[in-house]
């Protein structure tokens, strides 16, 4: 069983940037690879990023390679997205996920844990 909880969320100018934090309770935080998903308001949950379980392996969307960078810290159960140059379009409520199946990592049901959403707004 792992818990997830995001912070880090807020409301920020367009070009501004924002860091995202997921706390992992559970001793098995470490072996899960790690997903950032996003969802805005009438459309559906879309991947964002995702990290493998060493950390060595990072997938991106191509809609924010470049500009969003995801880490992790292994010995604080601790997942990071650090966002730059945001966008208006990048408004959404951001999910963390620990990935847990066979699905590719771009597949929400590949997915077994979420956290609640932290919620992002980029003003124009």
């Amino acid at each position: 069983q792992v818990q997830l909880v995001e912070s880090g969320g807020g409301l920020v100018q367009a070009g501004g940037s924002l860091r995202l934090s997921c706390a992992a309770s559970g001793r098995t935080f470490s072996s899960y690879a790690m997903g950032w998903f996003r969802q805005a308001p009438g459309k559906e949950r879309e991947f964002v990023t995702a990290i493998s379980w060493s950390g060595g392996n990072t997938y991106y969307a191509d809609s924010v390679k470049g500009r969003f960078t995801i880490s992790r810290d292994n010995a604080k159960n601790t997942v990071y997205l650090q966002m730059n140059s945001l966008k208006p379009e990048d408004t959404a409520v951001y999910y963390c996920a620990a990935h847990g199946s066979s699905y590719g990592f771009a597949v929400a049901a590949g997915y077994n844990y979420w956290g609640q959403g932290a919620q992002v707004t980029v003003s124009s």
